[in-house]
């Protein structure tokens, strides 16, 4: 049975004067299957074209976070997953930041996410 779910693009704003980035992953948030998850990949050298003195060491370090954060680990363990999510997709101004929230149906929200890495991000 196929259920609704939100997803967001974790994107990658090396020199956020400029404005550009890249996805580096997906946050995906079922309710109904109480799922939610963080799909992280970085293509380091295409990070690198916008930004050739970005801090790789430091950027693979804050996505790592971003992925214990939807895990549920450290201090956010004790917040709902939805607030969790809510949370992570809220607007900020940092070199790691979600995009837009959108909406889509799966009958598997892990395969979803693996599909919208692949889409997306790889």
């Amino acid at each position: 049975m196929r259920v609704p779910y939100e997803y967001a693009a974790v994107q990658a704003v090396p020199r956020v004067e400029r404005g550009e980035l890249i996805n580096v992953g997906v946050l995906l948030y079922c309710q109904r299957r109480d799922f939610l998850a963080a799909g992280i990949h970085l293509d380091e050298a295409r990070l690198l074209a916008l930004d050739p003195g970005a801090d790789l060491p430091a950027i693979r370090s804050a996505l790592a976070s971003w992925r214990k954060t939807a895990d549920g680990d450290g201090a956010c363990g004790t917040m709902k997953l939805g607030e969790r999510f809510r949370w992570m997709v809220a607007p900020r101004s940092t070199i790691l930041r979600a995009g837009p929230v959108h909406m889509g149906l799966a009958d598997d929200p892990a395969a979803e996410l693996t599909r919208l890495l692949d889409l997306l991000v790889r």
